[in-house]
């Protein structure tokens, strides 16, 4: 089968990639001009190559022509604030609408839209786990990250409306081997070196990389059309989450925990730093707010209609800290 892959040369899309290219498909990734590929360095030759953004009609449509599948993976993951506002809105909204377009135009049959569980709400107490009812609502907490990823969920369910047949799934915290420096792997190798001196007193959900894929593939056959997916792992306290990672990596986990006003004043302190010295600071009060916040997730429906089965995340800490030897 012809797939084509947006978003393939970034952390979850190049495993999803390498995966698709494992089982014989005929695979098309969508790749900007600077798009880095090392990610997919062992597959290279096993893609086509598709020079372009979601805002180029003719890459688009090229990727999708005769396509079987189309895996839109491609998001922009920013917590900066008004600094990264435009960018959020512009790729994680306008680009899934020119993707879905494209998708409608070409008559593909079968799409499947990578969300985020920050598109159903944050969680307001640890029993309010959520699934895939949960309806969107302004709680206070939520970032410009999720409300993006809210109304990209409401482009899908208007293209499912003009006959699209598309699938969500709504992925947790991912983890894995990844490119150093991104994504959760900061996290990793703060931990690993040390540097992450208290754990944030919240709560999140993590799911292994790999999982992950397995639920897209398995959307792609077996997800019901306009529906979406929670591929979410375990529900972990940051501290149980960081004490697994220090354990596979074989080092002392932090000490200490923070108070959620102490956290805040920190990352407005990293902001103004950040700001002034032109780099991404290391905490801002988005994540700041994430992180002191309680969030649980309920899988049942993945389990039961994908026939998802997250691993243990000491399992995916092992792989990690076996990727970093």
């Amino acid at each position: 089968m012809i797939c084509f892959v947006t978003g393939g040369t970034g952390f979850l899309g190049s495993h999803l990639v390498r995966r698709l290219a494992g089982e014989g498909h005929d695979v098309r990734v969508l790749k900007r001009s600077t798009s880095r590929t090392d990610l997919l360095s062992d597959v290279t030759d096993s893609v086509a190559w598709i020079p372009g953004d979601l805002f180029d009609p003719v890459a688009l449509r090229t990727g999708m022509d005769g396509a079987g599948a189309v895996f839109h993976a491609a998001a922009f993951v920013g917590f900066n604030g008004k600094r990264s506002h435009n960018a959020l809105y512009r790729i994680n909204v306008d680009g899934t609408r020119h993707t879905l377009n494209a998708a409608l135009e070409m008559d593909v049959p079968r799409f499947v839209h990578v969300s985020s569980i920050s598109a159903l709400g944050r969680s307001l107490t640890p029993g309010d786990c959520k699934d895939e009812n949960a309806s969107w609502s302004d709680t206070g907490i939520f970032t410009g990250y999720a409300h993006s990823k809210y109304l990209a969920e409401l482009e899908v369910h208007r293209a499912v409306a003009e006959g699209l047949q598309a699938v969500m799934v709504n992925p947790s915290l991912i983890m894995g081997p990844g490119r150093s420096g991104e994504n959760t792997t900061q996290l990793v190798e703060q931990v690993r070196a040390g540097k992450l001196p208290f754990y944030p007193p919240g709560s999140t959900n993590v799911v292994d990389v790999d999982d992950v894929v397995s639920g897209i593939m398995a959307a792609r056959s077996r997800g019901a059309a306009g529906e979406r997916y929670i591929l979410g792992g375990h529900n972990l306290t940051w501290k149980n989450l960081i004490d697994t990672l220090a354990d596979a990596l074989g080092v002392d986990p932090p000490g200490l925990s923070i108070s959620p006003r102490l956290l805040m004043a920190v990352a407005t302190v990293s902001e103004a730093i950040g700001w002034l010295l032109r780099y991404q600071p290391l905490i801002t009060r988005e994540s700041a707010r994430i992180s002191t916040s309680t969030s649980c997730f309920d899988n049942t429906r993945a389990k039961a209609e994908l026939g998802f089965s997250p691993r243990p995340f000491e399992e995916t800490a092992g792989r990690i800290a076996n990727a970093l030897s």
